[in-house]
């Protein structure tokens, strides 16, 4: 016999965007086993609860997780009475209670029961297993401590699962101090420089757009002049701003979009639609829920806050174009406000991402978490019909039917594998990205010092020499003796080539005479 959550699902036909992951039933023996992110769990008869509405919820509560948009649709279904016999019944019940309060928050409606007057406090939801608002806050009326993180506009919820618990465990502080001890601070900010610009890069080469010189060039200025810097930066104001610096201020429809999308693909004979995003009318709603959970959360684990603030905005997708770029620029933006890496240092997360065929593989699958669910829940709720022009200028034949239903799914994602990568890309970008760019720009530096000590010259000549050198495989070209007439002496050319060669082969350079 199935109990829970999902005997609640069955009988009152909720059909989810997100399915539970946990499913219930009882047997003879308590075991639990996980298969691709699903969980079977098997219950003895002592567990058994009362088959209605009060036993199935109090037992998903006890055993199973948290689930706002299964919650949402479902008191939508059942409406205010099984909670208001069962608050009436069992008045000084915790999980009465918890119910009472997350029927009141998620639906806006006041149940017709009385307050709670005595009796301690419970939390809403188990800081030990879930990302928590700070700073809860005390609802008399329930004696609740509301810790959940966000409010009921948007709320997205991170599982404190044993993968991601070790992933948030990587202390990006030491990590990052041990690299100053280890090459330096001056190293360093040179690295971030730099990296700032590969960051850009990366970033276009996701969106699939590497030979756009120009504007990889203007992320990376937005990139350097505005993370941890712009006030408020999922304020319209605020994305218009990057968005222009991204786009350049001559695009179409800067700011937040007032026309359906979707992400896919075109072909000659079809659009392939991977995911359409929330009607235009509550952007501006989302994304205060999304300000507000960035505020419930300040002072939680910093690498969870970025995962989930980036891939919450991507999902949100506010901006006609730009949100990819936005969302990465986000996960940086979020560190550095909370401290986590040094105002100026960009950690290149783009980089990484693009670095192998697993971590993009990865991103797309992390993405596809929510979107592919959420396809396959209204592939039949979308058309391209007549083509119309919308008010941003975008002209567009999508049209899609559940807008409204789909709101509960879009109001309260899971994000906890996109805070698990997150985590495990940051941690992957300073342990091998940034050493890997400070340790070349050590050696870039070596070579420039014992270039100069075979011939004195500026900066940028020293720089055009050595990745001439490098380039030509240690050969003095013909265009470089050109350039510089002093390496037409053999031996000198020799010894300039020697001096750079063993600056990147890590090695004493050989000496020898003028």
């Amino acid at each position: 016999m199935q109990v829970g959550f999902k005997a609640l699902a069955d009988r009152y036909g909720i059909a989810l965007a997100q399915p539970l992951r946990v499913e219930s039933v009882m047997g003879t023996t308590r075991m639990s086993r996980e298969n691709n992110g699903h969980v079977e769990s098997k219950y003895p008869a002592s567990y058994q609860p009362a088959d209605d509405f009060a036993g199935h919820f109090e037992f998903g509560l006890k055993y199973e997780e948290i689930h706002l948009e299964f919650f949402a649709r479902l008191f939508a279904v059942v409406g205010p009475e099984p909670i208001e016999t069962w608050c009436r019944q069992s008045p000084f019940g915790q999980y009465a209670r918890r119910t009472g309060f997350l029927y009141e928050w998620l639906t806006g409606a006041h149940l017709d029961v009385p307050d709670i007057t005595n009796g301690g406090y419970v939390d809403a939801i188990s800081s030990k297993k879930y990302l928590t608002r700070v700073e809860p806050r005390r609802i008399r009326r329930w004696r609740i401590n509301d810790n959940l993180p966000g409010v009921a506009e948007f709320c997205p919820l991170v599982r404190r699962t044993e993968t991601v618990q070790e992933a948030l465990q990587f202390d990006l502080d030491a990590a990052l101090r041990e690299l100053n001890q280890t090459f330096g601070a001056d190293i360093l900010m040179r690295t971030a420089s730099w990296l700032t610009f590969k960051e850009s890069r990366a970033s276009f080469l996701i969106e699939r757009e590497a030979d756009k010189a120009d504007r990889i060039q203007r992320f990376a200025h937005v990139i350097a002049q505005y993370c941890g810097h712009i006030e408020d930066p999922l304020s319209n104001d605020s994305l218009h701003t990057l968005q222009a610096g991204i786009l350049g201020h001559e695009a179409l429809g800067l700011g937040l979009r007032r026309s359906p999308v979707f992400v896919g693909q075109a072909t000659i004979r079809e659009d392939f639609v991977h995911y359409i995003a929330p009607q235009f009318e509550v952007v501006t709603q989302l994304l205060d829920g999304l300000k507000a959970f960035e505020h419930a959360t300040r002072g939680a684990e910093p690498l969870a806050r970025a995962g989930a603030i980036a891939f919450a905005f991507v999902y949100i997708h506010p901006m006609r174009d730009g949100n990819g770029r936005i969302h990465r620029f986000l996960i940086n933006d979020s560190l550095i406000r909370d401290r986590a890496v040094p105002d100026g240092v960009i950690l290149p997360v783009s980089a990484t991402i693009t670095s192998s065929i697993d971590f993009r593989a990865r991103y797309d699958r992390t993405l596809e978490v929510f979107s592919r669910p959420f396809m396959q829940r209204y592939a039949t709720s979308y058309r391209f019909g007549e083509l119309v022009v919308y008010e941003d200028g975008t002209r567009s034949n999508l049209v899609f039917d559940d807008y409204a239903d789909a709101q509960f799914a879009w109001r309260y994602p899971d994000l906890t594998e996109h805070v698990l990568y997150t985590a495990q890309v940051v941690a992957h970008t300073v342990r091998t990205e940034i050493v890997e760019e400070a340790r070349v720009l050590v050696i870039f530096q070596r070579a420039q010092e014992r270039l100069k000590e075979v011939l004195e010259m500026p900066d940028q000549d020293a720089n055009r020499i050595i990745r001439s050198l490098k380039e030509q495989g240690w050969q003095v070209s013909g265009k470089l003796k050109k350039a510089y007439p002093q390496l037409a002496d053999a031996h000198r050319a020799e010894r300039v080539v020697e001096a750079v060669r063993s600056a990147f082969e890590e090695r004493e350079v050989e000496t020898g005479e003028e």
